[in-house]
């Protein structure tokens, strides 16, 4: 590997950075909203008069607005788990890139590796 092929990845995690972050922010976010929108349908469900807090929890978890978070927080996890293994792969060839050059440095120094 030479040294212009370990510049690959190493831009490809800066260009990769900002839209790691991007799609990280969309998973906290979601998940965080995700428990206020559980709370909102279950005051929405007392005002129905559904009672206890059993049913009100059934009927925010069955509801159309709590299911479509659920949905975006499966999209922005697997967009952030696919740039995170794509940032982890980059990783390992820079790693790679270093490991054979402490390769060479050693047989150069004439320890033979």
């Amino acid at each position: 590997m030479s040294d212009m092929a370990v510049e690959r990845p190493l831009a490809f995690i800066r260009d990769k950075a900002r839209s790691f972050a991007k799609a990280k922010a969309s998973r906290v976010y979601l998940e965080q909203f995700r428990k206020s929108q559980k709370a909102l349908l279950m005051i929405e469900a007392e005002k129905t008069g559904i009672k206890t807090v059993a049913q009100q929890e059934a009927y925010a978890y069955a509801h159309a607005d709590y299911l479509s978070v659920i949905i975006g927080l499966q999209v922005a996890v697997q967009e952030e788990e696919y740039l995170a293994l794509q940032i982890r792969a980059a990783q390992l060839k820079i790693e790679l890139y270093r490991t054979e050059q402490a390769n060479q440095r050693a047989e150069r120094a004439g320890y033979g590796v």
